[in-house]
């Protein structure tokens, strides 16, 4: 048993701020966030923002089911599968000069998402919110975070998040911030083991409707603040292509993605100098609400 587990004792001690992140931590989920490099605070009207920052989610109109895999450095202890679903409540309200078109009580998600393999793994229970309110969205989500070690049992706990996104100029430049785990969610008594509590504050600017632009920061309050930045461009409207960088990974990203009708599909991949090769694959379904 001890030595399956030197690879990740490994990838824990030389690369401990990206294993937080992509396990009891924020991890960003979707592919098409995951290929902008994680700059996802800002990103909003899809289902990942479930995962992402739930003040996103006050923007989609339309319900949303997703699924989301992951296979990180091609190592099978580290692959990550979610599933997502998010529904709009009350009445669809058109949108105006002061907002876009929203769901007149918000929106509800939920998501479930798996990581790692028999000897170490994390399963999370999430439940979202986000509301639109003008040039202004927030959220929040409640996670249920079981983490297992095999021979030692399990923990559970519970861990808050708040978000808000602003449009600061219409449909041109949005400021996002995310708080993960507020409360300083514990998962054991000794020496006071705690799940990350993680602050992403980021700006989404777009200066045509073919161009994303993304920044953001990334800081764990007790660890050194990283960057993450993003490129998104649509040759056509049904294409995207994407690129992204994150400095506390020191990962580059890239992917595409497409839409045929209700469904949509991404793809990313990540290359790290010393770990190599991950890949991310995502789908999303979109369908017709009921009157």
């Amino acid at each position: 048993m001890r030595l399956r587990l030197l690879p990740l004792l490994f990838l824990g001690l030389a690369f401990p701020a990206r294993l937080r992140a992509q396990g009891n931590g924020p991890a960003g989920h979707g592919a098409r966030a995951v290929a902008l490099g994680n700059a996802s605070a800002t990103l909003s009207g899809e289902v990942w923002a479930v995962a992402n920052n739930a003040a996103g989610l006050g923007t989609l109109t339309r319900p949303t089911a997703g699924a989301h895999l992951e296979n990180r450095y091609l190592i099978a202890s580290l692959n990550v599968a979610a599933a997502a679903v998010a529904v709009p409540l009350g009445t669809l309200e058109s949108a105006g000069a002061e907002q876009p078109a929203r769901a007149s009580r918000g929106v509800l998600g939920a998501e479930v998402q798996r990581f790692g393999g028999a000897l170490y793994s994390e399963v999370r229970l999430g439940a979202a919110y986000g509301y639109r309110l003008g040039a202004v969205s927030v959220g929040g989500r409640l996670d249920v975070l079981q983490v297992s070690f095999q021979d030692l049992g399990s923990r559970r706990t519970l861990a808050a998040s708040l978000g808000g996104q602003a449009d600061v100029v219409p449909e041109r430049l949005r400021f996002g911030v995310y708080l993960y785990n507020l409360n300083q969610a514990r998962l054991a008594n000794y020496q006071d083991e705690r799940v990350p509590t993680v602050l992403r504050a980021g700006l989404a600017y777009r200066p045509s409707k073919q161009v994303l632009l993304l920044a953001e920061t990334e800081k764990d309050v007790e660890r050194d603040a990283g960057l993450k930045a993003g490129l998104e461009y649509l040759p056509l409207p049904a294409v995207a292509v994407r690129a992204g960088y994150a400095s506390l990974s020191n990962q580059t990203t890239g992917g595409v993605g497409i839409k045929a009708g209700d469904f949509q599909l991404d793809y990313a991949a990540g290359w790290h100098a010393a770990l190599g090769l991950s890949q991310f694959l995502s789908v999303n379904w979109q369908w017709e609400r009921k009157p």
